[in-house]
């Protein structure tokens, strides 16, 4: 599935993403200057008004807006979301900040290629809302760290599947949820490219993540 560092014809990449697009706009940059070994094709967004079409936009990606249409069920869904993605023809389908749960009605048509990004490390915070739900336990005492991980998405499970890479985000007493926000948003623009870098074979391996017991401490 990877190409090697060098070769003419780099992995193709199409990126999903809800939301305002940082971590798309992070793969696309490495992209351009070498650093990602891979193509991003295309971004893929569920919501005409999401800011990350206009940061692709504005970086010469082609985008594709997917809308729900009403009534429509999941399954059918995912099945005209899968149809646009495999117009791009990619290798690596990355969810940077995708905000709707995959059915295998799409993740049937990409096995082992789904890539997603999660805002907490293995096992803890799964679902939305990862960082003020650690920024809020930190403030009951009951937490002094949180992370970043990346995994691939093999079935339907939330924030679940083999873990590529991962990485602690210290809390400090007196972080402020922004505070706390904007470090862990760095952290996902450097780990993210740095495992895709991985998958498309420009860099070696990333050091296995950290075990997830007493991950709260």
């Amino acid at each position: 599935m990877t190409v090697a560092a060098g070769s003419a014809e780099q992995p193709r990449i199409v990126v999903l993403a809800s939301g305002i697009g940082s971590n798309a706009a992070a793969l696309i940059d490495a992209a351009a200057d070498g650093r990602l070994g891979g193509r991003v094709v295309a971004v893929v967004t569920n919501r005409p008004d999401a800011g990350v079409l206009e940061r692709a936009t504005a970086q010469g990606v082609a985008t594709v807006v997917v809308e729900r249409r009403a009534g429509e069920e999941r399954t059918d869904y995912d099945l005209r979301l899968a149809d646009a993605v495999a117009t791009a023809r990619p290798e690596w389908i990355v969810l940077a900040g995708w905000m709707r749960l995959l059915t295998m009605a799409f993740l049937g048509r990409f096995p082992g290629r789904v890539v997603n990004l999660h805002p907490a490390l293995p096992g803890e915070l799964p679902g939305t809302h990862a960082i003020e739900r650690a920024w809020q336990e930190a403030q009951q005492g009951e937490r002094r760290r949180t992370g970043v991980m990346v995994h691939l998405v093999p079935d339907e499970g939330v924030d679940v599947g083999p873990v590529l890479a991962a990485r602690v985000v210290p809390i400090a007493p007196a972080d402020t949820l922004r505070e706390l926000e904007a470090r862990v948003h760095d952290v996902e623009h450097e780990l993210l490219v740095e495992t895709v870098a991985v998958l498309c074979g420009a860099t070696p391996p990333i050091d296995a993540p950290p075990p997830t017991v007493g991950a709260h401490s």
